[in-house]
């Protein structure tokens, strides 16, 4: 195993979106797992966080809850009145256990294989439709054409709305979670406003005529002796909305952008897709890792690596860095298609609020992907890719292509 030797000190900000202007600031990652991997970070508009970067203490502190919280939010800046919490509403993801485990009980059986099982000739089916739709043009920008389509849909598919909300709604959602320097002054409100007010329009109409979606199952639910209320349902709907798209969205288009860096490894891969698709995509789940970070806040005093972690303080894991760890990861900075074991964190590291939707993100990106490949083996891309102004969420946020038209196949 080689162990990266960085001894020039880059500026270290992972709050300035800049850092993130082509993906993530891995420069700044490999010298803080060197030298400072529990890191004492300013916060320009608040006291400053702690930032971690080695795996070991990443899986260590989101498998703790007691001592690590996911309240008051998972997101540096404390902002209130962001749709987290509101009053004694909170969001789940916001939630501890055993709070938080009764609420995740509420919708984990939409999640779990045997419930995802059956959605695959319907996602596959939805990846035909999204690669018809542009086949015959020869150009598209595969992220908002391709890689934002397939989560739209099948979300929209499982709350019981139509397709085309699906889309709308993904766009509030990357407005959400664009960096606030980046955006006008309350553009992330007005995006919360918009997704609460969908929200309760629908959980009205779910409550006149309930089918057989999550919506409506979430609606006759109870917990703790109580059915979900308006806010309860807005905040799930948001989670939903949120969470469901981030993945495979990125993934998709940061993992297209690692196989055009890399075509030896796309050779690699389509020389055998049905072999080889599955370690790929958990490769570009490591190396691409969309979810950047999440915050916890210590509960009471103790201590990572010697260094004196006081009760109240944030405590942010960086999920982008633990993936390239150099004491985990053989050669991390290299990808590797066939690379095996890979024990990423992509979808956080195990612990209570391990990410509900991996599997159901995995088909959707399998699909995909395959329909992809298969159909347009020429993509290329047709200018640069702009990666989202985000110290959240990384990917792409536009990557242009063209290809070789090709017909329809329809249903």
């Amino acid at each position: 195993m080689t162990v990266a030797t960085t001894t020039a000190a880059p500026t270290i900000d992972l709050l300035d979106a800049a850092s993130f202007a082509n993906g993530q600031p891995h420069d700044q990652f490999a010298w803080l797992r060197e030298h400072d991997p529990v890191h004492r970070h300013g916060e320009p508009d608040g006291p400053g966080f702690w930032a971690l970067t080695r795996y070991d203490d990443v899986r260590h502190v989101a498998r703790d809850p007691a001592t690590f919280s996911n309240s008051p939010s998972v997101q540096i800046a404390d902002v209130h009145g962001d749709g987290a919490a509101l009053g004694d509403h909170q969001m789940m993801l916001m939630m501890d256990p055993p709070r938080h485990s009764r609420y995740r009980k509420l919708v984990s059986p939409d999640f779990v294989p045997r419930s995802v099982r059956p959605l695959t000739h319907r996602v596959q089916a939805l990846a035909r439709q999204i690669v018809d739709a542009v086949i015959e043009r020869g150009e598209c920008d595969l992220v908002d054409d391709l890689a934002g389509e397939m989560p739209s849909l099948v979300i929209a598919d499982l709350l019981g709305m139509p397709l085309a909300d699906g889309r709308e709604l993904y766009k509030l959602t990357e407005l959400i979670h664009a960096a606030p320097d980046t955006v006008p002054d309350g553009t992330q409100l007005n995006a919360a406003i918009k997704m609460f007010t969908y929200a309760s329009d629908l959980q009205a109409a779910k409550r006149r005529n309930p089918g057989e979606d999550l919506s409506s199952r979430l609606l006759a639910a109870e917990v703790e002796g109580h059915r979900l209320d308006e806010m309860d349902f807005n905040l799930f709907f948001m989670l939903l909305i949120d969470a469901g798209g981030d993945t495979t969205r990125q993934l998709v288009g940061g993992g297209m952008h690692a196989l055009f860096e890399h075509p030896d490894q796309r050779a690699v891969l389509t020389a055998d897709l049905d072999g080889r698709l599955d370690t790929a995509i958990e490769e570009m789940l490591r190396w691409v890792s969309p979810v950047v970070y999440m915050r916890r806040t210590a509960t009471v005093d103790t201590e990572l690596r010697g260094r004196k972690i006081s009760a109240g303080d944030k405590v942010v894991l960086y999920y982008g860095s633990a993936n390239r760890d150099e004491l985990v990861f053989t050669n991390p900075q290299t990808f590797d298609v066939t690379r095996s074991p890979n024990d990423h964190i992509a979808f956080g590291s195990g612990g209570p609020h391990f990410c509900l939707g991996s599997h159901l993100a995995r088909v959707e990106i399998a699909a995909l992907l395959r329909e992809i490949l298969t159909r347009m083996p020429d993509l290329e891309p047709a200018g640069p890719t702009e990666w989202l102004t985000s110290n959240f969420i990384s990917g792409p946020r536009h990557l242009p292509v063209r290809f070789t038209p090709g017909p329809k196949l329809g249903a």
